[in-house]
């Protein structure tokens, strides 16, 4: 990334979650140095970002986190696109991984629709309710072995 992506990404960051959200948090937790950054701009404007990370960062699992969309490009299923996007990426590099989030919970329909399943209650995250949901990989699912009869 280069230094004006990584300057609008955590400006997007800082105005959406912390401002926007009125919650109170660390931003920076190391997480991005080792992660995949997913960026959409028109005319040099970042409107949307999320970071993928690899599975045994931060979860068991491959996740998905930092989901933003600038507040003056909402309803334009920007988000939408950017989660497929990073639900691709996920499965097609790591490949034996399921996908983890920690969603706002607010947001639990939106991202059942793009396969998530709610796992455990509601908690909450820097004053923020949430919930875990994860998407299985269908490769990463055991195989039943046939029963012989």
């Amino acid at each position: 990334m280069s230094s004006y992506q990584l300057y609008a990404a955590l400006r997007l960051r800082q105005e959406v979650f912390a401002v926007e959200q009125n919650s109170i948090y660390v931003d920076t937790d190391g997480l991005d140095l080792q992660a995949i950054h997913m960026l959409y701009f028109e005319n040099e404007e970042l409107l949307a970002y999320q970071r993928c990370l690899p599975p045994g960062l931060q979860e068991k699992e491959s996740t998905l986190g930092r989901i933003v969309v600038d507040p003056r490009a909402r309803g334009r299923d920007l988000g939408r696109e950017l989660v497929r996007r990073g639900i691709a990426h996920n499965l097609q590099r790591w490949q034996s991984s399921d996908i983890r989030i920690h969603a706002q919970a607010h947001l639990e329909r939106f991202y059942e629709e793009l396969g998530f399943a709610t796992e455990g209650d509601v908690y909450d995250l820097d004053g923020i309710p949430h919930l875990e949901m994860v998407l299985a990989n269908p490769k990463s699912a055991p195989v039943n072995p046939k029963v012989m009869d």
